[in-house]
């Protein structure tokens, strides 16, 4: 019986086997498709050698490496169950973590090992994938598309982590939607530096590329400096690099900075955040084109601006389009689809979709709807050329006097203001109101900050009633280790904050 090669590295491993699949830029090493292949193969044999079992966790905390997405893909061709853990979580927060994912198998590299203390079940990474060599390669066997291959968790900010639960055709999908909306093929180089606990580090950054017969180029993280000097390598071929909008702009703060070393870009993504309209077209300006994009982890990529300067002149500031297979609504407070330009709730409906939470029934009962629409919570709306915009998340949305007031319109507007570098914005009680909007503002010089005259740039562009009532001056706003800002804690933290009433 003939059986279809195990995932694209095989494949390619026979179309075009001298084609170098993947290099590490920590450890100098590098793979071809023949090489990637094999090492794969012999990781997915010895997982099993070892006992594993389908749907097994294989719970990983460690740094970027070539070695994570080896471990990754011999989980999918085992049958499985891949687990990244955020290595930059406290010892407290990652128990929580370990008890969500019940792991089969725990792995760490050095410096995180630490989170583990006390446990002996931890093995270095990097000593069981070398270990591995002496297996032979997994023979090859069909596959069930809707097995699970992939465990990640949600960030938590506001409550108890959720497990998303993925299967390989979900990570498939999302690598084709985001390799249509990004020309993506397969002269295409992808710089690895999102941590690969994250969608964007583990799926879009790995499995858009390979599937494409295209190379990823994986490193420890992000320094902006050195990311430079990588995009201006030629040998390394960047064409493609991810990243929020604090790490993009983060280059051009650089001394070393020239738009220069950027020219081979195909696409330099920004997403997690809203992107300053005048920082797009600043980067329109030298010719390198800035795409925004909008995804989560439940269902990897669904909006992406192409890499078109024209296009992305015209729409600066719109999270994109979608594929045509993914079914999208956008829906009011009646559960009715909303009209062109009307802001709703985003369902969404595909390939790329979860199946469920892990172990977490309600959660997905309250997410997937009878039919399998799953309500993202985002606040979007789309225009009438098909372009989509993010509002806000649905529970940041506060009422004010009766108004539905969305936080992150009035962010989008802050972040232009010439004296800001950073704003958040959400909504405390008051007693006249209901709620009020609260500006929690990092000055460019905060000597010279006014904040009257920031509250004067808004009446200009808001609504008078959208416009908050109260400010507050910080040094810098809490995210996570993936760039999201961190709402809940500036909320829970605002009563030990120097605050006072605005004038407004």
């Amino acid at each position: 019986m003939f059986i279809a090669p195990a995932d694209s590295i095989a494949l390619f491993a026979k179309a075009k086997p001298e084609k170098i699949a993947a290099r590490d830029l920590v450890t100098g090493e590098s793979w071809n498709y023949v090489e990637f292949d094999d090492a794969i193969g012999r990781l997915a044999s010895y997982l099993l050698e070892v006992g594993g079992r389908p749907g097994d966790r294989v719970v990983v905390a460690s740094r970027n490496s070539v070695r994570m997405v080896m471990l990754h893909l011999a989980c999918s061709r085992a049958g499985l169950v891949f687990a990244p853990l955020n290595w930059r979580l406290s010892v407290a927060e990652i128990t929580v973590l370990l008890e969500l994912a019940e792991p089969w198998m725990l792995l760490a590299d050095p410096a995180s090992e630490a989170l583990f203390a006390g446990r002996e079940d931890v093995q270095y990474l990097h000593e069981f994938v070398m270990t591995s060599a002496d297996s032979k390669p997994l023979q090859q066997t069909a596959r069930d598309m809707n097995r699970p291959s992939l465990l990640l968790f949600t960030s938590g900010t506001t409550s108890k982590p959720k497990g998303v639960l993925l299967t390989e055709k979900n990570l498939v999908m999302t690598g084709i939607n985001f390799g249509m909306l990004t020309a993506v093929g397969d002269s295409s180089c992808f710089l690895c530096e999102a941590p690969m606990f994250h969608v964007i580090g583990i799926v879009t950054n790995i499995r858009s590329v390979i599937q494409q017969g295209g190379t990823i180029v994986v490193s420890d993280g992000f320094k902006p400096v050195r990311t430079l000097e990588w995009f201006a390598d030629p040998d390394l071929g960047i064409t493609h690099y991810i990243g929020v909008p604090q790490m993009v702009e983060s280059f051009r703060q650089q001394p070393e900075f020239t738009p220069t070393a950027l020219k081979s870009l195909t696409a330099l993504v920004t997403g997690g955040a809203p992107h300053k309209r005048s920082d797009i077209l600043a980067w329109l300006e030298d010719g390198i084109p800035v795409v925004s994009g909008f995804g989560m982890s439940e269902a990897g990529t669904i909006f992406g601006m192409p890499p078109d300067l024209s296009v992305i002149r015209k729409k600066a500031g719109s999270i994109g389009l979608t594929v045509p297979w993914l079914d999208v609504q956008i829906m009011d407070g009646n559960g009715q689809p909303c009209a062109v330009n009307q802001e709703g709730e985003l369902w969404i409906r595909g390939e790329n979709v979860m199946p469920y939470y892990y172990n977490n029934p309600e959660a997905t009962s309250a997410a997937i709807t009878e039919d399998g629409w799953f309500r993202t919570g985002d606040i979007v709306r789309c225009d009438e050329d098909g372009f989509f915009w993010a509002m806000d998340r649905k529970k940041d949305m506060y009422i004010s006097g009766g108004e539905n007031i969305y936080p992150a319109e009035i962010e989008a507007v802050l972040i232009e203001y010439p004296d800001i570098r950073e704003v958040a914005v959400f909504g405390i009680p008051d007693e006249k109101w209901g709620e009020v909007g609260c500006v929690v503002a990092v000055p460019v010089n905060p000597d010279e900050f006014d904040e009257n005259k920031m509250l004067e740039f808004l009446s200009t562009r808001l609504a008078r009633y959208k416009i908050p009532k109260k400010v507050i001056v910080a040094e810098q706003l809490p995210r996570t280790s993936t760039g999201k800002l961190q709402k809940a804690i500036l909320k829970s933290d605002i009563a030990s904050i120097d605050q006072h009433m605005t004038g407004y």
